[in-house]
């Protein structure tokens, strides 16, 4: 079975990565960073021919510009990712826990990999650079298998790095496997045995497709209905640049906003202005009847009525929907029963309602006068992200290198029993000391 000893093969390397030092695993993201660097044109060349398909196959805008490695300065910042998780401190072995349980006897909590990672993705051949390098720094192993849409630039790019890998480096040889195969990704899949987490990269029909077949625990979000609640007691000029930014940066990107709650409070020549500043950015408003009742000035070609689920809605587009809420308390209501718990931002110059905010949402992320487009990795200062967790259990938000590792206890003794402690038929105590 190929998933199985593509699996196994993976989980085998596992022991000889954890041995590699900080220096061996940073030295090798160097390799890589230099072979995709050299191989740029050839590497764009593959990605011109996946998206002239993708044009001709007529995929999603959103999709397309997903795949796109040759927007001004992403390439770059793909490469830069991979120096930056190099440059970030050894995320392995750390202690986290020191307990001296008696005399020669010590417990510790010590930093550790999860094992073996499957990501699976759609379109986004950075992931391969990403991924890459936050498995090799924190000494797990990956199986990355991308989508056809991608395959290209996904064959070009695995071979540079497996090539890379192979003959430059000290990481082994199956400690990443960049699967190039159009095949079903089931069998990999199933093998829960070899493999500890699956981490999706793509659109929430992909998410919630491999949440459904497969034992292996999944991190990652489907959604990414990102809000933002503009409160009465804001600033004009704060509120536009957040809105605008936050919905027109990167609308394709799951931390852009996709909806906009307004409070009732507001002076309606003040909404306007705020309206008026997302249509001069050929936004169309998705509005309520109320809201729209304020939008007779503007050009209505960006103006539409809001639907039934317009705000259960991820645009990924110059599309947002707008409703007034009664105040602060009606935003939290709202966004914690619409969102998908990505991120949210609020707009207020009052910090007791900020902080209402803050503490209220149910969210990965929550902001006060910022841009929802700050929830990644990179912008974290984690180097890159292998993706936006909306989990509560082990990594939350974008994750880097710390959401990558878990942890083991290591007990050092000197012949210690348990049958020589009270409760074991002997008479000693523990002495439970921190050191």
């Amino acid at each position: 079975m190929a998933g199985e000893a593509i699996a196994k093969d993976a989980s085998n390397a596992i022991a000889s990565l954890k041995l590699l030092t900080d220096e061996q695993r940073s030295n090798a993201l160097q390799e890589i960073h230099d072979s995709l660097q050299q191989q740029k044109e050839d590497v764009l060349e593959a990605n011109r021919r996946d998206l002239d398909k993708a044009k001709k196959d007529q995929l999603s805008s959103s999709l397309i510009k997903r795949l796109d490695l040759s927007s001004p300065g992403k390439y770059d910042a793909m490469l830069q990712g991979i120096l930056d998780v190099a440059s970030l401190p050894d995320p392995l072995g750390k202690v986290t826990l020191a307990k001296k349980l008696d005399d020669g006897l010590t417990l510790y909590r010590v930093t550790s990999p999860i094992g073996v990672l499957l990501i699976i993705f759609e379109s986004r051949p950075e992931v391969i650079a990403n991924i890459t390098a936050l498995a090799v720094k924190s000494g797990n192993a990956a199986i990355l298998k991308g989508g056809r849409e991608s395959y290209q630039t996904f064959k070009i790019m695995s071979d540079i790095v497996n090539a890379t890998l192979a003959n430059k480096t000290d990481v082994p040889a199956r400690a990443i496997q960049l699967i190039q195969s159009r095949e079903d990704v089931a069998d990999l899949l199933n093998q829960d045995k070899y493999i500890d987490l699956v981490i999706p990269r793509g659109s929430n029909e992909l998410v919630r497709n491999i949440k459904a077949n497969t034992k292996i625990p999944v991190l990652g979000h489907a959604d990414g209905i990102c809000s933002i609640y503009v409160n009465s007691d804001f600033d004009m000029d704060k509120a536009k640049k957040i809105i605008v930014d936050s919905k027109t940066n990167y609308p394709a990107g799951c931390n852009a906003v996709e909806q906009l709650l307004l409070d009732k409070h507001i002076q309606g020549d003040k909404v306007k202005e705020i309206l008026g500043s997302l249509v001069e950015n050929k936004v169309t408003l998705h509005v309520t009847p109320d809201v729209r009742e304020l939008t007779q000035d503007l050009d209505q070609t960006f103006v539409k009525d809001a639907v039934d689920d317009s705000f259960d809605k991820e645009y990924l587009s110059f599309d947002i929907s707008v409703k007034f809420v009664a105040d602060v308390d009606d935003a939290i209501n709202h966004i914690n029963q619409h969102s998908s718990k990505h991120t949210e931002s609020i707009v207020t110059e009052d910090e007791a309602v900020a902080n209402k905010f803050l503490k209220s949402i149910d969210s990965a992320g929550i902001y006060w006068n910022a841009s929802t487009r700050f929830a990644d990795g990179f912008r974290y200062g984690f180097g890159t992200e292998v993706g936006i967790s909306t989990n509560k259990i082990h990594a939350r938000g974008p994750v880097g290198l710390e959401g990558l590792t878990s942890y083991q206890y290591h007990l050092r003794g000197d012949g210690h029993v348990v049958g020589d402690y009270i409760g074991g038929g002997g008479n000693k105590k523990f002495l439970h000391e921190d050191i």
